[in-house]
């Protein structure tokens, strides 16, 4: 869709234009106080290539990666939080005006999309939960495709990548669902980057990879099947709740970062547990309890209803209001 040129008024006489803003010249890490060539390098290596990730990482993380001192890493993060110009409060105005900027990845299903208030946002974790079978799967790979098209389309002209924890994966089913959307199969495979993860920490290792990608490819999309499998498989009992709570904790703020820095949309799907205390309604909940809960910004489960149809509903959402849609698992992909 043509857009107006910013120049025009609304009378349609061209209105002055104003010079353009000198663009800040860039700050390598080594520019900071207190880093060399050597801490530069480890820090890069951990995942922190600018200023910005630099000023939001805590001094732990910091003093771990570059092996130094917790003061030492607190007085670089100061630094790169002064030069970076963080911390300054907006209007909402301004706030506002930023949010319209962010993206949106259509699901294919008319209704899901209204239910997410436009499709799948950029910059937010989205998580689709529910039981086997019941489309997790499916909304991921759908994902996957549909960032590759068009922005008119609802997809964002980007690239996917995809840690797969399950082995769930097929690129048969990609060839279907590209098809399904007017997509070159080929094309649209070699845009998706698959990596599948073994445990809990190579699962972590592969955002940091992600990182390394999206720095050479225009990634719109993170999506992790399943988010919590490996840290349900690999921490046992209630003894092991809060070393597996924390390291999720940690995996989620690293996904919401890499949104962040990358204006992408992260998509996770999640495993459910059954809960025998409950007797009437479904006793299904999500894995992961509040930090799941907190980190999400948005949350939508997933129920079987009468094949091919699913029932999504939005648990959680920071503006939107609860609702359901029902969707259609077709050999061409998601549809209403």
């Amino acid at each position: 869709m043509p857009t107006k040129s910013p120049n025009r008024a609304a009378g349609g006489a061209e209105a002055p234009s104003e010079p353009p803003e000198e663009p800040k010249p860039e700050i390598a890490l080594e520019d900071l106080p207190g880093v060399g060539q050597t801490t530069a390098d480890k820090l890069r290596e951990a995942g922190y290539t600018d200023l910005m990730e630099l000023a939001v990482a805590s001094p732990g993380d910091v003093a771990e990666a570059a092996e130094i001192g917790t003061a030492s890493a607190q007085k670089i993060i100061g630094e790169a939080r002064r030069r970076a110009d963080v911390g300054q409060f907006e209007s909402g105005t301004v706030l506002l005006a930023r949010r319209k900027k962010l993206g949106r990845i259509t699901t294919n299903a008319k209704a899901l999309d209204e239910l997410l208030g436009g499709g799948v946002e950029t910059q937010a974790i989205t998580e689709f939960s529910g039981e086997f079978g019941s489309g997790k799967t499916q909304l991921a790979h759908q994902m996957a495709v549909d960032v590759q098209l068009p922005v008119d389309q609802g997809g964002l002209l980007g690239e996917a990548v995809y840690i797969d924890t399950e082995g769930t994966f097929r690129p048969e089913r990609v060839v279907d669902m590209a098809k399904g959307v007017g997509l070159d199969p080929e094309t649209t495979l070699a845009r998706i980057h698959v990596a599948r993860a073994y445990n809990s920490n190579h699962q972590m290792l592969l955002v940091q990879k992600a990182q390394e990608l999206a720095r050479e490819h225009p990634i719109r999309l993170l999506a992790v099947d399943s988010l919590t499998a490996h840290f349900r498989a690999e921490y046992l009992g209630r003894g092991e709740l809060a070393p597996r709570q924390q390291l999720l904790n940690k995996h989620l703020h690293e996904l919401s970062r890499f949104g962040d820095a990358y204006n992408a949309a992260v998509v996770v799907t999640n495993q459910v547990s059954a809960r025998p205390d409950i007797l009437f309604g479904d006793p299904t909940r999500p894995i992961g309890g509040n930090i799941v809960a907190h980190a999400a910004t948005y949350r939508v489960y997933l129920r079987k209803s009468k094949p091919p149809r699913r029932i999504a509903r939005l648990i959680d959402s920071p503006n939107l209001p609860e609702g359901e849609a029902v969707v259609s698992l077709t050999s061409e992909g998601i549809r209403d």
